[in-house]
């Protein structure tokens, strides 16, 4: 066996498509809020299946403007086992986080726990779609309209995922991430979708200082210095170099997340070890495998991750700790033993190398480096 191969947890899919329109949006001189941003978006909507797409400068401000257009006060529901930026969003926003419970084979929020936590003062879910698997959207969807609550959806890791065949994002207002490490990238960015066209409105006004037209649209008006700001806004905006950037990634999308979910079919048929559980592809979804997460059962984690890592395979945790134990909100009242199955999760989970051009080569390095590790912790126990 080769000793050490180099294999980094995630790598962008660029080629010289993304470098030909970067150099044509440099060439235009319209470099900021142009027509290469409001093409991405419209393409974006379409291939969501919604009405709008705003993109913005990140998904946590896609999450923050979402509950800040919709005049959102009081509590919002989501998991502890995400990234903080999601309960960070709902602070910033002026809000409540309230976390609830996650089933251990999908790892996303459980709708009966969803149901313990509405009170008089909830006003919002936000299920968080976790390393590709889309949630149970159906009875959050029931649950959220049966109780009159607005469901905003973390799809930060679950871009082109599907539950029933219908694309996340598209059940209630989508946030999605276009960081270097999720399905497409460009680079920094996000992107809102939603089919209610007044939220969308003013999302791009919140996006650029509070001022609902943008540059390029100004350009075409009798009076284009005219900048009317409707809110106190932010400065959220995605500009053309990225959104160009995120045109051809969208193309190429549906391609990646093909080749994602044929590594991921390779390793769950290789990882036969007692020690090791492979993701499950829940009922009724299409998971993109964003994150390729296993749990490892009775060995050391730590000594697990380390030895894969001197073999170069660059495994991590996401996530630990989960949210409610983080130290700025431990203040809230929580602490060890408030959510079983989430804790569990954090302590057991292992993230492997996911990227579409992974080669066989290095997948079955893999199998034998996690075989290998898994002897040599045995022997440590």
């Amino acid at each position: 066996m080769v000793e050490k191969i180099d294999i980094p947890l995630c790598m962008p899919y660029f080629d010289e498509e993304e470098q030909n329109l970067v150099k044509e949006v440099l060439d235009s001189g319209w470099l900021a809020h142009g027509p290469k941003t409001e093409e991405f978006e419209k393409e974006f909507a379409k291939y969501t299946g919604v009405k709008k797409a705003v993109s913005l400068n990140s998904c946590t401000s896609a999450l923050q403007l979402a509950i800040l257009a919709n005049n959102l006060k009081g509590e919002i529901i989501l998991p502890s086992f995400t990234f903080v930026a999601s309960a960070n969003s709902i602070v910033n926003s002026g809000c409540r986080p309230v976390f609830s419970e996650v089933d251990y084979n999908s790892c996303n929020i459980l709708p009966e726990g969803i149901r313990k936590k509405i009170t008089k003062n909830t006003v919002a879910i936000m299920p968080v779609h976790y390393a590709g698997q889309p949630c149970n959207m159906k009875e959050i969807m029931e649950i959220a309209e049966e109780n009159n609550l607005i469901v905003i959806e973390d799809s930060a890791e679950c871009i082109g995922g599907t539950f029933n065949n219908k694309k996340t994002g598209s059940f209630g207002i989508g946030c999605f991430s276009f960081y270097p490490t999720k399905n497409m990238t460009t680079g920094e960015g996000g992107m809102v979708t939603t089919n209610d066209l007044n939220i969308a409105d003013k999302i791009k006004a919140l996006r650029a200082h509070g001022i609902i037209s943008s540059a390029f649209d100004r350009e075409k008006k009798k009076r284009p210095w005219l900048r009317i700001a409707s809110f106190e806004g932010y400065n959220y905006r995605l500009c053309d170099i990225l959104s160009a950037i995120g045109i051809v990634q969208l193309r190429k999308l549906d391609k990646m997340n093909n080749l994602r979910r044929k590594n991921a079919e390779f390793l769950n048929k290789s990882l036969n070890f007692n020690e090791i559980k492979t993701p499950e592809e829940s009922k009724g979804c299409k998971n993109v495998y964003q994150m390729y997460t296993v749990k490892v059962e009775n060995i050391d984690r730590t000594k697990f991750i380390s030895h894969l890592r001197e073999k170069g395979i660059g495994a991590s945790v996401h996530f630990d700790p989960p949210v409610h134990l983080q130290d700025c909100y431990l203040k809230m009242g929580y602490k060890k033993g408030s959510f079983p199955i989430t804790e569990k999760l954090s302590e057991s989970i292992v993230t492997l190398p996911m990227y579409p051009q992974l080669t066989k080569e290095q997948l079955v390095f893999m199998v034998a480096s996690i075989e290998e590790a898994i002897k040599k912790c045995r022997n440590l126990r």
